[in-house]
């Protein structure tokens, strides 16, 4: 799955679709690496997976990142989502 993150942002919360990417604000700071565990945890949340299920394979410094989610196919990862 292929997102762009904002942190530093007031709230944490997945905005939505954003072209080809899941737009996701998080309020942790881009710092030691606190905005990538705010959005595997979010996501884990929403999906309502374990955190450790959830893992961002490309993209650790960038904002613009790819996730891996086991358990669910991607079908299911969007309708969950963009519900």
């Amino acid at each position: 799955m292929l997102v762009k993150v904002v942190p530093g942002s007031r709230k944490t919360a997945i905005v939505g679709p954003l072209g080809d990417r899941l737009k996701i604000k998080v309020a942790a700071a881009p710092e030691n690496g606190r905005a990538n565990v705010a959005v595997c945890s979010i996501l884990a949340e929403r999906l309502c997976i374990a955190v450790r299920s959830v893992e961002i394979v490309v993209g650790h410094t960038n904002p613009e990142k790819t996730v891996r989610i086991a358990g669910l196919s991607a079908e299911q990862v969007r309708a969950l989502l963009l519900a």
